[in-house]
């Protein structure tokens, strides 16, 4: 994992296309503004699982997985 230290205003580059900028920092909370491509899926990682989940059974039911 790479951490970086950011302050607000700056950015950084994940690969060619996508830019992710600290808006603000109040209150222990850091809001970030992500810029990328529409084919670039962005979620949080909290609710990916959860997401993620059910679109695998339904691949598995649908026979559109290679498992």
């Amino acid at each position: 994992m790479l951490v970086l230290a950011r302050k607000q205003n700056e950015a950084i580059r994940v690969g060619d296309e996508v830019r992710i900028t600290v808006v603000e920092i109040r209150s222990g909370r850091v809001r970030l503004g992500i810029e990328a491509p529409r084919h670039v899926r962005i979620r949080r990682d909290e609710i990916a699982s959860v997401l993620d989940e059910p679109l695998l059974e339904f691949e598995i039911g649908a026979g559109l997985s290679e498992w």
